[in-house]
């Protein structure tokens, strides 16, 4: 579980770091950028999840 961790402290890290410096100019580009990359975020967050129910079942 400590690695499904670190991948998400990564995944937050490259969010917060294209939202403060790699912007897009257009600003629609932005937030279609910004709307799939959490949605990367959520299904990881169901991931780890999912991977936490099933180790608990056994």
């Amino acid at each position: 579980m400590k690695i499904h961790l670190m991948i998400f402290a990564v995944l937050i890290a490259g969010f917060i770091s294209y939202n403060l410096f790699l912007q897009s100019e257009d600003g629609r580009h932005n937030t279609i950028i910004n709307i799939l990359y959490a949605s990367v975020l959520f299904g990881y967050i169901a991931f780890m999840a999912f991977a936490l129910l099933k180790k608990m079942k056994k």
